[in-house]
């Protein structure tokens, strides 16, 4: 029996099964080092963006439809959820100007990211055996129908949202400090000297450190929404592959049972995952902008 025969009528190990749910359907295979920018996860981008849009329409939906009743049980959600993100928004940044801006913005992110981590309840495997479809309706190989649906799973994805927080705080740093003020600031705090030779000794290290700081928190800003998300794929991944062996095992029974209650458990509890690192990166993206408002 040839190698393809016995993967056809085997199937594929458990390995084989999560480095494929692993893959992005992308330009290249894989990327050739950490930041190698000539590949696109076509997948990532795919999702991120119909999500994105639905969150806008949603958002918009709900604006459109708002009545000064009783008010239905959509438009008190959306409702509920501007609120909070308000009252966070009027506990950080004093600045109300900035806060027309900002708050919106925040709101659209607790929204947008909320939306890509959902997409880790749908079931492992519906959309990604729905492409495989496709590729055999076109004849070309399953094997490459690589396709990740959890845009936030994807650091690429995050990371991105991360640095695109940075740039609106060096935008509201300029706005707030003048350029000057904050180029001033960068090389003058946190180590405040007295003298002109105390400022120019002290220089070099505030200015670091300044950078230290505006990549750490970028870097961890985008980590934390991916390692959580990338982490809860991993545990549906491990999860499908115990009903998989319930199913082809004499006796698996209970392997099947524990696949859907562990998957059941899983799922409600990553319903506050979801809807927990949405919450934390919205806040976080509030922090830093407000910090960037204030001086050393």
């Amino acid at each position: 029996m040839s190698a393809d025969a016995h993967v056809a009528n085997h199937g594929p190990t458990a390995g084989e099964y999560i480095n494929h749910h692993l893959r992005h359907l992308q330009n290249h295979h894989t990327p050739q080092s950490i930041a190698d920018f000539s590949y696109i996860n076509y997948d990532s981008l795919f999702w991120s963006v119909t999500l994105g849009v639905l969150a806008i329409f949603i958002l918009w939906r709900a604006a459109s439809k708002a009545t000064s009743g009783v008010p239905g049980r959509f438009q008190a959600a959306v409702e509920m959820i501007v609120e909070l993100v308000d009252t966070q928004a009027k506990g950080i940044i004093h600045n109300a100007t900035s806060r027309k801006a900002v708050a919106p913005a925040a709101l659209t992110v607790f929204v947008w990211i909320f939306f890509m981590n959902a997409m880790d309840l749908l079931p492992l495997d519906l959309l990604p055996t729905l492409w495989e479809k496709a590729y055999v309706a076109q004849g070309l190989d399953p094997h490459h129908a690589f396709l990740r649906v959890v845009p936030s799973a994807d650091l690429s994805i995050t990371l991105g949202l991360s640095i695109s927080v940075l740039l609106i705080c060096l935008y509201y740093n300029i706005k707030i400090k003048g350029l000057f003020g904050w180029i001033k600031e960068l090389f003058t705090a946190p180590f405040h000297a007295h003298s002109p030779v105390g400022i120019i000794l002290l220089a070099p290290a505030n200015f670091g450190l300044n950078l230290i700081e505006f990549g750490a928190k970028t870097i961890s800003h985008g980590m934390r929404l991916w390692g959580n998300m990338y982490a809860g794929e991993l545990v549906f991944m491990l999860i499908a592959l115990m009903g998989a062996v319930g199913f082809s095992s004499l006796g698996g029974i209970g392997l099947w049972i524990g696949h859907v209650i562990a998957g059941t458990a899983w799922a409600i509890f990553h319903i506050l995952i979801i809807t927990l690192q949405a919450f934390i990166f919205m806040m976080l993206t509030l922090v830093y902008i407000g910090q960037a408002h204030e001086g050393h």
